[in-house]
């Protein structure tokens, strides 16, 4: 089953992408954080994602502005107008997410049609280097402001085998190096070449959300996988969001790297769940997603955040 994607900025203000779209998902999760620290948000997303905005504007009315658009990452004309708009919307861009993507579902590769194929790395690698690109071109022109961009890290990062998700796998593989690449750029220059100067300073990061119950981690899951890793590993996008927000707003130096899913995190889920034999919030013995009274869930079990 093919995701759908979409990004979410927030601007100071900030500039964040979401792999479910704006629409949903951690990157919803993130614009209501940041909304709340008073950053004006511009979200967007490849469907219509005025609902997403009006929801995130009624729960947090004291908090910065929202705007929205729509946009399809892989399309070199929406990531120009995408620029545009949040220049004029927001005015300084001090933050911008790249988190886009789609898993293009969980099967073999030899199962995937070329279509899909295609599709995952225009989504998940070419969209990046698009809004990179756009994202470096305007944080340069930002009179002594320091720009920061993230590029979202997912499974396969590593460099570990991705059954199931190969697509999904490389084009996560190659964010480490287009970030490690944008660092060594933006510090040193290219061999040969004279190192360009720029009006503002700009910063390329790694950002690591983690598993999230998501649409993305759910579609197509097993119980074997919902009980472990998800069970243990997974958490839901606002204390994802909660977490890693003050860590993006702390980065200080290029390069840097932001995670949820610490080394500490990950042993003390270890400990609580097999020590401690603490059962997990979301996952039943079965396999299942424990639905809350009230919440609304989709088919792959996947709540509903608005």
């Amino acid at each position: 089953m093919q995701l759908c994607w979409g990004f979410l900025w927030i601007c100071l203000h900030l500039l964040t992408q979401c792999n479910l779209g704006a629409a949903g998902g951690v990157g919803f999760a993130y614009a209501g954080e940041f909304m709340q620290r008073g950053y004006d948000v511009v979200i967007c997303d490849v469907r219509d994602c005025s609902s997403a905005a009006k929801a995130l504007e009624s729960r947090h009315p004291e908090g910065g502005k929202i705007h929205h658009v729509k946009c399809d990452v892989s399309s070199q004309k929406d990531v120009l107008n995408l620029g545009k708009f949040a220049k004029e919307k927001l005015g300084t861009i001090g933050y911008w997410i790249n988190n886009a993507g789609i898993n293009g579902g969980r099967r073999d590769l030899r199962e995937v049609s070329m279509d899909q194929v295609e599709m995952v790395v225009r989504v998940n690698l070419i969209g990046v280097l698009l809004c990179t690109k756009i994202s470096m071109e305007i944080m340069g022109e930002q009179e002594e402001v320091v720009g920061h961009i993230f590029n979202t890290v997912g499974s396969g990062v590593k460099g570990g085998g991705t059954p199931g998700y190969a697509c999904y796998g490389a084009t996560k593989r190659g964010l480490p190096q287009l970030t490690a690449t944008l660092v060594k750029e933006l510090d040193e220059g290219v061999q040969g070449y004279e190192k360009k100067k720029t009006k503002g300073t700009i910063q390329v990061h790694s950002l690591s959300p983690g598993m999230v119950f998501t649409k993305l981690l759910l579609d197509d899951s097993t119980p074997e996988l919902r009980k472990f890793p998800f069970g243990v590993l997974a958490a839901q996008p606002e204390e994802v969001a909660a977490d890693l927000v003050p860590k993006i707003l702390a980065q200080k130096s290029n390069g840097g790297s932001v995670e949820f899913l610490t080394t500490d995190r990950i042993l003390n889920k270890f400990f609580e769940r097999f020590i401690l034999q603490k059962k997990s919030a979301y996952i039943d013995d079965d396999g299942n997603v424990i639905k809350m009274p009230g919440e609304q869930y989709d088919e792959t079990g996947a709540r509903a955040l608005y």
